[in-house]
Formats: C-alpha cells, sequence, structure tokens
C-alpha cells in the first residue's frame, strides 16, 4: 500500500503542471481546445520515441496491433478516460485558476467508487464515508472562489470538472478490467504490451484520437501560438506521459479495490502542488480562510481515507 501511495503522490506532482500550465495559457489568451489536443498529439511522437529509444519498439508495434484489434473497445475507452476527462478539465481553465480546478477535481475520489460499485466491484463503506471530508473541502474551496468572481463563473469552472472526474477513473477502470478478463462486456485482452505502463497509455492515447479531431472540426478554433504549442509540449512530457505512466502503474500495481481507490486518492496532492506552481510561476495570490480550510479538509480526507484503507 504505502509503495502504491509514494508512486500516486510523485505522480500528483507531475499532474500539478496540467493545472498550472493550462491557466496561464488561458490568460495569454490560448484557445482551450488547442490546450487539450496538442497535448495528446503530442504525446504520440514522445510515446513512439521513448519506446523506441527504451528497446520496446516491437512491444509498441504490439501495441498498435492491440488497438486495431479491438479499436471499438479503444476509441470508447481512450475518448471517454483521456478525451472527455481532458477537454473539460481545460475548459475549466478558462474560468478558474488552476488550484480551483486542482481542488475541485479531487471530487474524483468520490466518483471512484461510484465507478469501482457500476462494475459490481466491492468498495469499503466506512472508507467512502470519509470521501465526504474531501467533497466539503473542495465546497469550500469553490465558495470562496464564488466571493472572489461570480456563481456563473464558478458554475463553469465547477461542473465540467465534477463531468471529467467521471471520466477519467470510467475509462482507466474499463483498461483494469479487460486486463483482468472478468467482466462479459470488456474484451478479454492478455498481452504483454498490457503490462507496460507507456503501451497503456499509447492505447488511450490512441483511442482519443477521433474525439481531438472531431472537436477541433466542430469548434473551429483560431491557429494556436508557438508558446502555447510549447507549453503544451511540456504538459505533455511531465503530465500526460511522466505523471499518467506513474499513476497507472500504481494503479495496476494494485490487487485488491482498496488499493486502488488509495492509488486515486492520492491525486488530492495536486492541489498543494498546482497551488504553490501558481504562486511561484504565475504570482497569483494566495487563497484566503475559507481556501486553506477547504484545502486541509481535503488533506484531511487523503490521510484518513488511505489510514482507513491500509488497515482494511
Amino acid at each position: 500500500m504505502f509503495r502504491i501511495v509514494l508512486i500516486g503522490v510523485l505522480a500528483a506532482f507531475f499532474f500539478s503542471s496540467t493545472f498550472v500550465l493550462n491557466r496561464a495559457m488561458s490568460l495569454e489568451g490560448g484557445h482551450w481546445v488547442w490546450s487539450a489536443s496538442l497535448r495528446y498529439f503530442w504525446m504520440l511522437g514522445l510515446l513512439g520515441l521513448w519506446l523506441a529509444l527504451t528497446g520496446k519498439a516491437r512491444l509498441g508495434l504490439d501495441a498498435l496491433r492491440l488497438f486495431f484489434r479491438h479499436w471499438v473497445f479503444w476509441v470508447v475507452a481512450g475518448s471517454v478516460g483521456f478525451g472527455v476527462f481532458y477537454a473539460l478539465i481545460t475548459f475549466s481553465s478558462v474560468f478558474a485558476p488552476g488550484w480551483v480546478v486542482a481542488a475541485t477535481w479531487q471530487t474524483t475520489i468520490l466518483a471512484t467508487p461510484l465507478v469501482l460499485l457500476g462494475f459490481g466491484r466491492r468498495v469499503p463503506l466506512k472508507a467512502l464515508a470519509l470521501t465526504l471530508i474531501i467533497f466539503a473541502g473542495v465546497v469550500l474551496v469553490n465558495v470562496e472562489q464564488a466571493s472572489a468572481t461570480s456563481v456563473r463563473e464558478v458554475l463553469w469552472g465547477a461542473l465540467p470538472v465534477l463531468a471529467a472526474a467521471f471520466a477519467y477513473p470510467f475509462g482507466n477502470q474499463l483498461v483494469w478490467e479487460a486486463r483482468v478478463g472478468e467482466k462479459s462486456f470488456v474484451p478479454v485482452i492478455d498481452h504483454p504490451a498490457m503490462d507496460d505502463a507507456f503501451c497503456r497509455v499509447l492505447l488511450l492515447t490512441l483511442g482519443s484520437m477521433p474525439l481531438w479531431i472531431g472537436l477541433i472540426l466542430f469548434t473551429a478554433p483560431p491557429l494556436p501560438s508557438m508558446g502555447q504549442v510549447a507549453q503544451t509540449g511540456i504538459v505533455a512530457v511531465c503530465s500526460g506521459v511522466i505523471a499518467t505512466s506513474l499513476f497507472l502503474v500504481a494503479r495496476h500495481t494494485a490487487r485488491t479495490t482498496a488499493e486502488l481507490a488509495a492509488a486515486d486518492c492520492t491525486q488530492s496532492m495536486e492541489v498543494v502542488f498546482s497551488l504553490a506552481g501558481e504562486a511561484v510561476l504565475l504570482g497569483h495570490a494566495m487563497p484566503g480562510s475559507l481556501g486553506w480550510a477547504g484545502i486541509g479538509l481535503t488533506m484531511l480526507g487523503l490521510t484518513l481515507y488511505v489510514t482507513v484503507q491500509s488497515r482494511s
């Protein structure tokens, strides 16, 4: 359990670059569709290069064959778990600071057990009850944000994140179920490529491509600046490749539902890392008393949640 949590916290550190840089690109006038989609176009090249340099080119080709063999599954899993999730997260950055988006994103800790229940997995109710503390922290953070801006902006900043909080664990759980092979509605994919974190990220990224192409054609955003292209590249490396791979390592190391939930729970640390990043890089002011109280409750909920899970 400790190793899973440690890897998850390290993933949260790299994930926080998403919230900070997406907010920076929004403030600079970059369109959110490019901030979202360019990250995944970058990831395709980066993942292919990584697999080639690490001597896993053949495994990468096997992953491509798996994609075409089960393309419907991967398009669904990738479009929901990577596409819908990240499009909504990036859209929210137009209306709210990165640390507020990161704090609201912690509702995924509430969403994950519900997703697990939807897949027929058992979830410890006492641990689930503790996630309400985290939710209370999220509410306080957004109440403070509403006092600084408007209720409308808070809703546009928060509601898409709430939807994303369900999309991400749903997509990841589909992959987990395919690997385990216990559900009739999910194809059984038993292959060494499924044991490699980078191959799993590659498969989900490929699956998200139809959504990104469709979104670009539908919204027809103005061309991105070179600065936005460069910043999405940084997000792709830090969050899309390093953080996502670390998170999938933590999640796929899990052998029980409790360990799965604990891996997802470590994402609470993104709030702290995002707050620090915005203060240093963007010069944003520190949160007020309600914001700090919300962050404190979020961290307390994380600590209690992991403690209870480790004893179950």
